[in-house]
């Protein structure tokens, strides 16, 4: 399986403010060329950037780490243009109504496993940055997708509504960091990292609260 991304920039909306944030939108990819399929996973800001990196393959879904709003709210244009399902954790259904109404999505559960050549995308449900966070490890190529989950330098962040800092302590105590030290983490903002080096400081994150 291939991973690829590209940098797509916009704008963050949530409880009344607005910030400038560049997202890391990814491509899982395989097959031919004349007989490649992919996901998309939380495309946003730019569709046009984005149907650029799919050109003529097949793509099989969208995948969404969360409801916030950088991250959900092209779902359902991209759905349209590439004639794909869209797929969200129903905990974060409240921010997907605020970014897109009642638009119909389909609903990702934990564990629940996707396949692409022949390969698996196993989804874990992480709550804390939002009720509805999950993560996608695609164990062929020893990769986390962590969306807003985890970051290098620590978790995503919890001080907005419907956040909790406990809680994504426990998703990463319980969840990502029971994964091999030297999964390659790639975050839906930023630079990559690996499972060891970040729960290497998960006290230091614990005791500065963020």
């Amino acid at each position: 399986m291939q991973i690829e991304k590209i940098v797509t920039s916009g704008k963050f909306r949530l409880d009344g403010g607005e910030w400038d944030v560049d997202n890391n939108v990814y491509f899982l990819a395989t097959g031919s060329s004349d007989n490649a399929h992919l996901y998309i996973v939380d495309p946003s800001h730019d569709l046009d950037a984005i149907a650029d990196q799919v050109g003529d393959r097949t793509v099989d879904g969208i995948l969404l780490s969360h409801g916030h709003n950088d991250h959900c709210d092209l779902a359902p244009e991209a759905a349209e243009r590439f004639n794909a399902p869209v797929y969200m954790h129903p905990d974060d259904d409240m921010l997907w109504v605020e970014a897109n109404g009642d638009t119909p999505y389909h609903q990702l559960e934990d564990n629940q496993q996707f396949q692409l050549g022949g390969e698996d995308i196993t989804v874990f449900h992480t709550p804390g940055h939002s009720p509805g966070c999950v993560v996608f490890h695609i164990p062929s190529e020893n990769t986390l997708l962590s969306g807003d989950t985890l970051f290098s330098g620590g978790p995503g962040a919890t001080g907005r509504k419907y956040s909790d800092f406990d809680v994504i302590i426990e998703s990463l105590r319980n969840v990502v960091f029971n994964l091999p030290d030297k999964t390659v983490v790639k975050p839906g903002h930023g630079d990559e990292t690996t499972v060891g080096d970040e729960a290497a400081r998960i006290d230091e994150y614990i005791e500065r609260g963020y």
